[in-house]
């Protein structure tokens, strides 16, 4: 189990994220269309995790908009924007934001949550994600990890990029 806040209140998570170095277990989750994506979809590329608990909370759509913003010229990269958010309601918000650097994934009929141990175990958000970032070199291995320790704050992104451009 993990321990983060969430507006200062201890909260937990089902336990860690998984190691760096370790292969990145594949997932399905549902695209803005109701297809099926796996990982194993974008094998070849540096991929980012960028999970979250919802688009309708500002710090979400913040990260949104700022993996969208850092990805834009980065050839052989793509963010991965994951939560439990229908694949509707994924799919009007990037439109409305103008967001297509980025690939939004609602993870509403996954175990995504329960096999990268993030998922909220109590508190408001219970059964939800917690805001983390996981970063996958062309070989699908974790070279980068962070739970954010606050919920309400953002990942830090200049590690993130800095992870990507090692």
């Amino acid at each position: 189990m993990a321990t983060i806040t969430l507006k200062g209140n201890e909260v937990h998570t089902l336990g860690a994220l998984p190691e760096v170095g370790n292969k990145a277990p594949d997932f399905i989750l549902v695209d803005t269309d109701l297809s099926e994506k796996k990982l194993s979809d974008y094998k070849g590329k540096v991929v980012i995790l960028n999970i979250f608990p919802s688009l309708d909370t500002e710090t979400c759509a913040m990260s949104v908009r700022e993996f969208n913003e850092k990805v834009s010229d980065m050839e052989n990269t793509v963010v991965l924007c994951i939560s439990k958010d229908l694949p509707f309601a994924q799919k009007r918000f990037c439109a409305a934001e103008g967001l297509d650097n980025v690939i939004p994934l609602s993870a509403f009929r996954s175990n995504f949550g329960k096999e990268y141990n993030l998922e909220f175990s109590d508190g408001p958000l219970k059964g939800l994600f917690s805001r983390s970032v996981i970063v996958l070199n062309v070989s699908g291995e974790i070279i980068y990890k962070e739970q954010v320790a606050e919920t309400t704050n953002e990942p830090n992104y200049e590690k993130v990029m800095a992870a990507i451009l090692k």
